[in-house]
């Protein structure tokens, strides 16, 4: 599987969706200092900084979580000095090229009353993070089974023009009846409802995912990293001293 030059480019708004969306069409749910910025903390467990090379954005990072904090940032692998690296793991970034979107007669939009069905649903299917009040961050369409809500998929990062599709999630009891790609579907529906374009990303190991994703219309744009870091002290503050 081959990273494909759809849309590439150094400065491509896809290339940091995360501070794309926190300065942008998500900014009512920003926490901000300069050059970084995070979500509030119950919406979702993403920062980002303006350009992981410039001194600047770390330094207004490290205010922004102070010493011992950790922040979940992407494409960084190596930590300039005041942080560490706690942890990584690999991704890919899909994006719609062919997807045949389509409202879903049976999908049902989910909100803050439903939020206990969905987290449970989430930590038994473990799709990614999900808080309390992420369904604050788009349309989130739910089917569900004599009441009970068996396959989740919805909206997050909101880059300008663009919209993450995630969250996607079956009950393991009801899987192979393709009600994951109806819900991708019906999401991607309202998007482009918007002249949005969907995109999303999964895990650079869950291979069965992306042949899933690329077989209904994605392509994968690139590959990247997520990695958890901490901020080990007062090195990066002393430029503000």
């Amino acid at each position: 599987m081959s990273v494909t030059t759809l849309d590439a480019g150094p400065s491509h708004i896809l290339d940091n969706p995360a501070w794309a969306s926190l300065t942008g069409p998500h900014a009512h749910f920003a926490e901000r200092v300069g050059h970084a910025a995070r979500y509030h903390r119950d919406v979702a467990p993403f920062h980002a900084v303006s350009d992981e090379d410039d001194p600047r954005a770390w330094t207004d990072l490290a205010a922004l979580v102070g010493p011992g904090g950790t922040a979940s940032v992407r494409g960084v692998t190596e930590a300039p000095e005041g942080w560490e690296v706690v942890r990584t793991g690999h991704g890919v970034q899909l994006v719609d090229t062919s997807l045949r979107a389509a409202p879903d007669p049976d999908a049902v939009r989910l909100g803050p009353g439903d939020v206990p069905e969905i987290l449970d649903l989430v930590a038994r299917t473990e799709p990614g993070p999900y808080l309390p009040r992420t369904v604050e961050m788009g349309t989130y369409l739910g089917i569900r089974h004599h009441g009970r809500l068996i396959a989740l998929a919805g909206e997050r990062l909101h880059p300008p023009g663009w919209t993450e599709i995630s969250a996607v999630c079956t009950d393991p009891d009801h899987r192979g009846r393709g009600l994951a790609t109806r819900l991708v579907r019906a999401v991607a529906a309202g998007i482009k409802e918007r002249g949005e374009r969907p995109f999303l990303h999964a895990a650079a190991a869950n291979a069965n995912a992306i042949r899933l994703y690329e077989s209904i219309g994605f392509t994968l744009r690139r590959r990247t990293v997520f990695s958890l870091v901490r901020h080990t002290g007062a090195a990066a503050l002393e430029e503000t001293a």
